[in-house]
């Protein structure tokens, strides 16, 4: 019999100026950037966050605490390679993550597919298992008017 687990996350940074944006471990220029304890990259946390939530493990917050000075300027690359630990040593291997960032500016189409190569090599899966969109809000609420930006995620874990 498979067991299957399904988790989601979701993460909001605040976007300021003359702050590094980064999304899925890529540099994306931009006039502004997120803020956060780590390197405040919205999708990984909300992927670290939906693995977590497969788990029943809590959340990033919980083992990544924005109190504990080792994880200051933290590359999320490297919280998402310390969650896939977990995932497999719980016995679970990834079916797929799908994920979402909602923001008006900067366009990131051009730097999906390299988001994705991150995001497989990461987590030592196929580039095909991974899926990741945009959207914007029309210029309504805080991602519209460019003052933050979010990213919903979803996993499905499967062990044999």
């Amino acid at each position: 019999m498979i067991n299957y687990r399904i988790g989601t996350g979701y993460d909001v940074h605040r976007m300021v100026n003359d702050e590094k944006f980064i999304l899925g471990g890529v540099y994306i220029p931009f006039a502004k950037g997120t803020v956060g304890h780590s390197d405040a990259d919205v999708l990984l946390h909300a992927i670290c966050d939906a693995l977590l939530g497969a788990l029943a493990l809590g959340d990033i917050g919980m083992h990544f605490p924005d109190t504990d000075i080792q994880w200051k300027n933290a590359s999320s690359l490297l919280l998402l390679e310390k969650v896939d630990k977990k995932v497999k040593e719980k016995g679970f291997q990834i079916g797929n993550i799908d994920t979402t960032l909602v923001l008006q500016q900067p366009k990131i189409s051009e730097y999906i597919y390299q988001i994705r190569e991150n995001i497989a090599k990461v987590l030592d899966i196929n580039i095909g298992l991974i899926s990741v969109k945009a959207t914007t809000t029309e210029g309504l609420g805080y991602e519209g008017r460019g003052e933050g930006v979010s990213a919903q995620a979803v996993c499905l874990l499967a062990k044999d």
